[in-house]
């Protein structure tokens, strides 16, 4: 009569060097220890008359080593985020006072002074015009900055109306218009405005700036600090 081979009476850790026991499992946490549970319990229940093959258990090796390195890469990746994170809050936190320049014809205009900007000209410009809008849109004032060169011209609003009258603090618009080989082309333009807060709350939209009468903007857009 063919003897039959109890299963308790088998280790099947003995040949490799490992232990039922949970002192003999690796220490971790997460996907690591659920990977390892499951390999051990299929080992453990395994028929003793039907051994995994080394070729088998050295992939699921494989895997397990390839589950601890993902693990580990998206740790190095969470820490290097917060790193950063924590360094552009730093920086700006550091803005808080100053004037930035920021992009688009959005412009602040205060009890404090006139306001500045810059216009990108992609060619030179027989001549260039700006149209400042108030907040319903209306037009109160025209700028002629006449011929320019390509590339980065500056300009400077003291605030008044085209017929000399100033405007009351708040929010305005300037849009350039350049002549550029005989056809108006509209070109981008910044103002400088002052930093006053740094909103750090990480609501999902980075860090915000807020910046005096035109509000919060993401830090991402500042283009030059003075």
């Amino acid at each position: 009569m063919m003897s039959t081979i109890d299963p308790r009476a088998v280790n099947p850790y003995d040949s490799l060097g490992l232990s039922s026991t949970s002192t003999g499992a690796p220490k971790g946490d997460g996907l690591q220890d659920q990977f390892m549970t499951l390999m051990l319990t299929q080992m453990k229940n395994q028929d003793p008359l039907k051994p995994m093959e080394n070729g088998e258990f050295l992939a699921q090796l494989a895997q397990f080593n390839t589950v601890s390195g993902i693990q580990e890469l998206q740790t190095s990746f969470a820490d290097f985020a917060t790193s950063m994170q924590t360094n552009q809050a730093l920086q700006a936190s550091g803005l808080v006072g100053r004037s930035v320049s920021l992009p688009g014809p959005a412009v602040a205009l205060t009890n404090t002074g006139p306001v500045e900007g810059t216009v990108t000209l992609p060619a030179s410009t027989t001549n260039l015009r700006l149209a400042v809008y108030d907040s319903s849109g209306q037009l109160v004032r025209t700028i002629g900055m006449g011929a320019q060169g390509e590339g980065q011209v500056a300009y400077r609003w003291d605030g008044l109306s085209s017929n000399g009258t100033a405007l009351p603090p708040g929010r305005y618009q300037v849009m350039a218009e350049a002549l550029i080989d005989g056809t108006p082309t509209a070109v981008s333009s910044a103002s400088y405005a002052t930093v006053e807060s740094v909103n750090l709350s990480g609501s999902g939209h980075g860090i915000q700036l807020n910046v005096a009468g035109i509000g919060a903007v993401p830090f991402s857009e500042v283009q030059q600090v003075r």
